[in-house]
């Protein structure tokens, strides 16, 4: 999909293009060992090497709106994420995500935060990732610079 196609889509339509795009992508990370779940375990990669990190998704549930250490932390991972021009996006529903992203064997207790990374040779692309980044990159132009996207139903 091109920036151009991205432009003439109607919101609805880009959101819910977007969503099947980030799990597509979340799948496709997870098989390719290229993700890092857990808000502590993301802030110690993006510390170390933010250079590996190609994407950031925030996620929370209403039973976390008013933790305010949670949102302090969503905000200085947002701030790292500008500084590093890293794309990121908010999904509403951590347990999905965690669905996702998890091991099927065990409970993720912290998927508030999950980064994409590249690995060190390089060899994994991924043309959904390239949506996501375009996605958001125009929400950017719109003035939606953290924007939230629903995960498809299972």
């Amino acid at each position: 999909m091109t920036f151009e196609e991205v432009l003439i889509q109607k919101p609805a339509e880009r959101a819910q293009c977007a969503g099947a795009a980030l799990e597509e992508v979340l799948v496709s990370a997870k098989d390719n060992e290229s993700l890092t779940v857990g808000v502590y375990e993301c802030a110690k990669v993006m510390n170390l090497d933010p250079d590996s990190v190609s994407f950031c998704v925030l996620a929370t549930d209403e039973q976390f709106e008013w933790d305010i250490a949670l949102q302090i932390h969503f905000t200085l991972i947002q701030s790292f994420c500008f500084d590093n021009d890293i794309s990121i996006v908010r999904v509403s529903d951590m347990q999905h995500l965690a669905d996702i992203v998890g091991d099927k064997t065990e409970q993720l207790e912290d998927a508030h935060c999950v980064l994409i990374t590249n690995p060190a040779d390089g060899s994994w692309e991924d043309p959904a990732l390239e949506k996501l980044h375009l996605f958001c990159e125009e929400s950017r132009h719109l003035n939606d610079w953290v924007p939230e996207i629903s995960l498809p139903e299972r």
